[in-house]
Formats: C-alpha cells, sequence, structure tokens
C-alpha cells in the first residue's frame, strides 16, 4: 500500500513524464532511429562515415564546437559574474541605470544580433575603419571574423545567463551569513569566497549549462561568421541542405551525447555539497562606495560597458534609417531618413508576422509556466526512481540544437499519433507553439530550480504541521516564495521564442510565419535596410515585453535563470 507521500509524488509525475515523454523522448528517439538508418536498411554505416578516415570534417566540428562552448562558458563567466557582483553589493550614482542596460543584448534576437557586429566590427565595420581613419592607418586595425568573431558574438550575447542567475543568487543570500564570517574575523575575499561563492553554485552551474548547451547549438554566429572554420551545428545543416538527412541525424545525436555528458558532469559537480539555506526574509544589503576617486572609477566603468553594449543596438538602428543599398559604396553611412520603415508599414501584411510571433510565444509560456513549475517541483523537491534521467530528458531541448529540434518536431509529427491526438501537426498552426514550449521549457526548470534548492525543507513542514494541506502549503507559502525565479524564466523563454528563428525556418507555413522568418525574408532579397527595421521592430517588441513585465508584475529579468 503507497503511503500519502508516495501517492501525491506518483500523481505529481504522471503528467511530467507523458509531456516529457510524448514531446521530449518521443520526437528524440525518432531521430536516433533515423541515425541508424542508411537508405532506409538498419545500419550503423552513419557513425562509421562519422568518425571514419573520411570524415575528418565531423571529428573536425565535433572538437571545435566543445572548446568553443567551453570557451565561451569561460568568458562569459569572466564578464558576467562581476557585473552582477558589483551592481548588486556596492551602491554608486546610476548603478541602477547601468544594471538595467547589463541585459540589454538579451533583447538582441542572435540573428539580428550578428548582422550588427558584421556592421560594426567586420572589415569593413564603423569601429575599424573610425580607427583606422584616426590614427591615420594604411589599412584596419582588426576585424571580427572566424573564431575570434564567434567568441566575441557568444560572450556578447551569453554573458547575461550568468549575470541574471548570479544577481538573482546574490539577492537571496542572508546577509547575516556574511555578517557572522566578517565579525569572526575573516577578511573579505575569504567571506567571498568561503561563503558567498558556495551559495551562488546552484545559480552559476545553471548559468554553465545554459552557456555550454546554447553555445553547442550557437547557430547564427557560425553560419553568418566562421568562413572556413567549422563547427558541428554547421555540419548538421549543411547535411540537412544536401539531403542527407540520416547522418544530420547521426551528427545530432552525437552532439546531444557531448551536451548530455557535460550536463551529467556539472550535476555531480553541484550533488557534492548541499546549498540550502532558511530564507528569512531578510533581502541582501549593499555598501555604498565612499571614496570619491573610486566612485567615479566605477561611474566611469559603468559609461564605457553602456556604450559598448549598446552599439550593436545603436548600429542596427542606423542600419534601419540608412535608405536602402547607400551604405554599400559609403566608408560611413551619409544620409538617413524613414524610408525602410515607410515601405515597411505599405505593406497591408507587415503585422500578420508580428502576431503571430507574440501569440505563439505567448501560448508556448502559458505552458512553460504552468508545467515548469510542476516539473521543477518534482525534481527538487521529490524523491523517486529515475529523477536523474528525468532531470536529463527536461534539459536535452536545450543540449539539442534549434534545427535539431525542428527536424524532431517533423518526424514525430507529420503522422498521427497519440501525443498529438491523432491529428499530423505538421503544417498546422500548433506546431511552433508545440516546439517553442519543448524547446523553451528547460529555461523555466532551471530558473525555478535555483530557487527551490535555496528553500529549506523546513519551511513547508511547517506550515504542514500547523494543519494546513500540501496543496494549500504549496499555492500559499511555496508558489509566492517561487514565483519570481518562475516568471523571470517565463519571462525570458518569452523573449527567445519571439526572437526565435533556426526552429521557425522548418516549421512555419504562410498562416504562421513569425517575425524572424520576415527579416530573414528581407536579408535574402539584399534590403538590409528593411531587414534592421524588422529587427528594430523586434527589438521594441521585447522591449516592451520586459518594462511591462517589470514595471506592472514586478517581473526582473536580472533575476531570470536565478
Amino acid at each position: 500500500m503507497l503511503n500519502a507521500e508516495r501517492r501525491k509524488t506518483i500523481l505529481l509525475l504522471i503528467p511530467v513524464v507523458l509531456v516529457l515523454g510524448g514531446y521530449v523522448l518521443y520526437p528524440a528517439l525518432r531521430t536516433a532511429l533515423e541515425s541508424i538508418h542508411k537508405n532506409g536498411v538498419f545500419s550503423l554505416q552513419n557513425y562509421s562515415d562519422f568518425f571514419g578516415a573520411k570524415a575528418k570534417a565531423n571529428f573536425e566540428a565535433l572538437w571545435n564546437s566543445v572548446w568553443i562552448s567551453l570557451a565561451s562558458v569561460f568568458f562569459s563567466a569572466c564578464i558576467g559574474l562581476p557585473l552582477a557582483y558589483i551592481f548588486n553589493r556596492y551602491d554608486f550614482p546610476g548603478r541602477k541605470f547601468f544594471a538595467g542596460i547589463a541585459i540589454m543584448p538579451i533583447v538582441l534576437p542572435s540573428l539580428v544580433g550578428v548582422m550588427a557586429f558584421m556592421f560594426l566590427y567586420g572589415e569593413a565595420g564603423l569601429i575599424p575603419n573610425a580607427i583606422k581613419d584616426i590614427f591615420n592607418l594604411k589599412n584596419v586595425p582588426f576585424s571580427i571574423g572566424g573564431i575570434s568573431g564567434i567568441l566575441l558574438v557568444h560572450a556578447y550575447t551569453m554573458y547575461p545567463y550568468f549575470y541574471m542567475t548570479s544577481s538573482s543568487a546574490l539577492g537571496n543570500i542572508d546577509p547575516s551569513l556574511e555578517e557572522a564570517a566578517s565579525n569572526l574575523g575573516a577578511s573579505k575575499f575569504k567571506v567571498f569566497w568561503k561563503v558567498t561563492f558556495p551559495l551562488l553554485t546552484p545559480g552559476l552551474v545553471a548559468a554553465a549549462l545554459l552557456v555550454f548547451m546554447v553555445s553547442m547549438a550557437s547557430f547564427s554566429a557560425p553560419f553568418l561568421l566562421a568562413g572556413g572554420f567549422r563547427v558541428l551545428s554547421l555540419q548538421i545543416y549543411f547535411s540537412k541542405i544536401n539531403g542527407d538527412l540520416e547522418m544530420a541525424a547521426t551528427q545530432s545525436v552525437i552532439l546531444s551525447m557531448v551536451s548530455i555528458s557535460f550536463l551529467l558532469f556539472m550535476r555531480w559537480f553541484q550533488s557534492r555539497k548541499d546549498y540550502r539555506m532558511a530564507l528569512k526574509g531578510i533581502g541582501a544589503h549593499r555598501s555604498e562606495v565612499n571614496n570619491p576617486f573610486l566612485k567615479w572609477v566605477m561611474v566611469s566603468i559603468g559609461i564605457l560597458a553602456m556604450i559598448v553594449l549598446l552599439l550593436p543596438h545603436v548600429t542596427l538602428l542606423i542600419l534601419s534609417l540608412v535608405p536602402d543599398g547607400a551604405w554599400t559604396w559609403q566608408t560611413y553611412p551619409q544620409s538617413f531618413n524613414f524610408e525602410n520603415f515607410i515601405l515597411l508599414f505599405e505593406d497591408p501584411y507587415i503585422w500578420e508576422p508580428v502576431k503571430n510571433s507574440l501569440i505563439m510565444a505567448f501560448l508556448a509560456c502559458i505552458g512553460v509556466f504552468i508545467f515548469g513549475i510542476f516539473t521543477s517541483y518534482a525534481l527538487v523537491k521529490r524523491k523517486f526512481f529515475g529523477k536523474n534521467l528525468l532531470d536529463i530528458l527536461v534539459m536535452i531541448p536545450w543540449a539539442l540544437p534549434a534545427t535539431v529540434v525542428g527536424m524532431n518536431m517533423i518526424l514525430a509529427f507529420n503522422t498521427p499519433s497519440p501525443f498529438s491526438f491523432g491529428k499530423v501537426l505538421v503544417g498546422t498552426f500548433w506546431i511552433l507553439p508545440l516546439a517553442y514550449f519543448v524547446r523553451f521549457l528547460p529555461l523555466v526548470v532551471r530558473s525555478t530550480n535555483a530557487v527551490l534548492e535555496q528553500l529549506d525543507d523546513s519551511i513547508e513542514e511547517a506550515a504542514q504541521n500547523l494543519g494546513a494541506k500540501w496543496f494549500y502549503t504549496f499555492r500559499k507559502v511555496v508558489l509566492p516564495i517561487i514565483m519570481p525565479g518562475v516568471l523571470s524564466g517565463t519571462l525570458l523563454a518569452f523573449v527567445q521564442a519571439v526572437g526565435e528563428f533556426p526552429t521557425s525556418v522548418l516549421l512555419y507555413t504562410i498562416g504562421n510565419r513569425p517575425i524572424s522568418i520576415e527579416i530573414m525574408n528581407q536579408l535574402r532579397m539584399f534590403n538590409i535596410g528593411q531587414a534592421a527595421a524588422y529587427g528594430m521592430i523586434q527589438v521594441g517588441l521585447i522591449a516592451i515585453v520586459m518594462f511591462i513585465s517589470s514595471k506592472f508584475f514586478g517581473v526582473k529579468a536580472e533575476k531570470s535563470l536565478g
């Protein structure tokens, strides 16, 4: 006979397992099955080809993907963690403004972000040419491209993961712990290293996982900047467009295995210690910077960082205001007008992709909001057999390249199945919201996990000992505490869904085409100005959503993934 706790766990797990099994495991298995077929016959020839002497490119791409991802984690942490510590622990003029600017890379969708970097730091970019003219140099002193370009874009776009997780974790640390260590004579560095840093570990591990997996799956930066440099996500794309779906599936499986190995390693690293503490509702305090010299040094660094962070956004705005074709023969743009915006707004169908993006992202986010809470609670607060497997299952969509998630959806739902309620989903409106749900679910689960892991079980037990039922305790005690993490993860999922491109390009139809597809269409027609104008609309939508979330619902993006 099952006891009450076991029954609750089973009831909680049934929908979680069904959804993860139907929309994550089943499509992934279809990809795995595809990888062990050659010309329709069961065979391991694809794997033999991948690792064989004739497939040096695949091996080289795998190695490049791994070390670039590790380097992306390192550089993102080097930027994100110090920024989070400075903005959360020190008070100086402009701190709130600089802290808000620090998350600006998150509002720049990957495709238009890389485009802005090319016009900013490329061989014909504004910065290298400005330096060349100022110092009267013969050639531009630098230009991004290849490995340096990919790493620069990755560090810029991915450091917010470390910044946001560290900010959230720093805000949850009870200041009495650090004060106790200081009162015992520990230096500031020792307090940070022995008290603060260990408590940041869950958030840092979550950020490292996300950066590693996003980097492994990165598509836009390698596609536009890699040149002859090979990475596995590009190899998958090339295999697919060459019609070799079996090799694309094989490469996807190998890429997934590398990411899952990294996930297991980080989970082992995280599980070595207990990072929980009793939350007392006391916010972290900030030290005011009183030294005038130090104060203005920090303000100057803040202004410099603000300029660097906003340059890609400004470049995108400039691109959108330059008449089409005018910048192709000039070093610097000479004229500006609203021609690109006017041309776009003259199109009667201009708002269709915008409306589609918003509706599909909203539907997906309702799903990840509800499902993410229960999945995270089951993973962190419940004991059951197969918990590690379930955690890996949640993270698989993030480990897979976006194009592979799209292929999984196609292979799984191009025929009726119990998980599609007997319908064919490919070619319908619902396939993209479903793909967004699967792809961005890990964001909400990881952000909720980080808060739940710091929530001591005694708080929940105390409410139940006073006679409260489990669901009442969950609704009145647990949910309010974890809600900032849930909402922040959902906000980040919404932002990512609005800017999503690689999955959309495989699954969209005329009826549900999102805004990113329209941007790509404009780029294909070499309408750079109009593509930038569409990019500005996309950035504006994301910024408006983040502002409304912060102003009216108290959701802070810097707490995402915390």
